[in-house]
């Protein structure tokens, strides 16, 4: 008598390597990326009144469409997922381009996905065209499932303060938390006030927003699971842009060790430099590895997301960091001149460790979602 073995269900092949489109897309944001937002352009926009580059927004927006990649097409969307959007992220910060496109395009954008109802399809398609910048009221450092701010409702008008909101200067429309549902708030309203603080990151600006009697409209019933879904993605894809900036940090330093010399040698030929170099480009490896598991899992709706999401930030803050501090010394002297772009990468690397959550705060989810508790 035959038996036969029972099958056992092999778990779907993932691959995490860039496909063609994603190469093409890359090609066509690092080409534009060039023409309007060099060292020098963002430079001289740090020192400028307006913190955000508009043109350049309108050139990615306008122009390619990317605002609207994670919108379906049925709303004027590109109908792309998180791994097309990671793509472009990786270009953005390897640029530190000072345009609203995390903020925007990602969390407003999947804050508005998760909301049924007309207010939110009206919305994300005015967010897809790019002609509308939407930030969600919440502190930078908030993590997914983080305490919200306390901004309470009356007779459909929010009253409350929020700091450290991140391109509210930028923002035309303000998304906003309360216990009694998400609700949007045109900024222009006479009961809206940004004001500008002063931040590390000069290429993402902060701002505390005041609501004094502010007209709302109500998006969504209920507030805590489309802002979590809308920062999960943002702390995902936020690795994505980590990248970007630690793989411009590693390829601008091997190429100045390249270039300058002591001792009638180029740096980079001595052997202690070329160990640290090569401990940077092992953490960049491992840091592109977590990124595209937390994009790829993205866009595959998996329920491991919040862990995939947890395990990119526990590793991506503290080595894009250290990837931004070793560029900074191992360029020497023209490193600490403001001239030179990479105290750009450094404050913004500085910055994203505690965006969307702090290391500790990842590091303890990531734990629980895997029952790992401490001791």
């Amino acid at each position: 008598m035959s038996t036969q073995t029972p099958q056992i269900p092999q778990p779907a092949q993932r691959d995490l390597l860039y496909s063609e489109e994603e190469e093409a897309l890359r090609s066509v944001v690092r080409g534009l990326l060039a023409d309007q937002c060099d060292a020098t352009a963002v430079l001289a926009r740090t020192e400028a009144a307006e913190p955000h580059d508009r043109e350049l927004w309108k050139a990615l927006t306008d122009g390619m469409g990317l605002a609207g990649l994670l919108v379906p097409e049925d709303l004027g969307g590109q109908g792309a997922t998180h791994r097309e959007a990671a793509v472009v992220l990786e270009e953005l910060g390897r640029a530190v381009a000072p345009v609203p496109y995390l903020t925007s395009a990602v969390i407003a954008t999947e804050t508005l996905l998760a909301c049924p109802g007309d207010a939110a399809r009206e919305l994300l398609k005015a967010l897809a065209s790019g002609r509308t910048v939407g930030v969600l009221a919440v502190p930078l450092a908030t993590a997914p499932g983080g305490v919200l701010p306390d901004v309470r409702v009356r007779d459909g008008a929010l009253h409350g303060k929020v700091t450290g909101v991140a391109d509210a200067v930028a923002a035309d429309v303000l998304l906003v938390a309360t216990g009694a549902g998400l609700y949007a708030v045109d900024a222009e309203d006479v009961g809206v006030r940004v004001e500008p603080q002063t931040a590390l990151d000069l290429t993402r600006p902060l701002a505390t927003v005041t609501f004094e009697g502010a007209r709302a409209r109500e998006v969504g019933p209920e507030s805590a699971p489309a802002v979590r879904r809308g920062l999960r993605a943002g702390a995902g894809l936020l690795a994505s842009e980590q990248l970007g900036l630690a793989d411009w940090c590693l390829t601008e330093t091997v190429r100045y060790t390249k270039e300058r010399h002591q001792f009638n040698r180029p740096v980079g030929s001595f052997q202690a430099l070329k160990h640290r170099l090569a401990q940077l480009w092992l953490e960049v490896v491992n840091l592109r590895a977590a990124a595209r598991n937390a994009a790829d899992t993205l866009a595959a709706g998996s329920e491991d997301a919040d862990v995939a999401a947890a395990l990119a930030q526990a590793y991506a803050s503290p080595a894009t960091v250290h990837i931004a501090e070793e560029a900074l010394q191992l360029h020497g002297g023209i490193g600490m001149t403001w001239e030179h772009p990479v105290h750009l990468y450094l404050k913004r690397a500085k910055a994203d460790s505690i965006a969307l959550g702090t290391v500790g705060r990842h590091r303890e989810e990531l734990a629980a979602r895997v029952h790992l508790p401490a001791p």
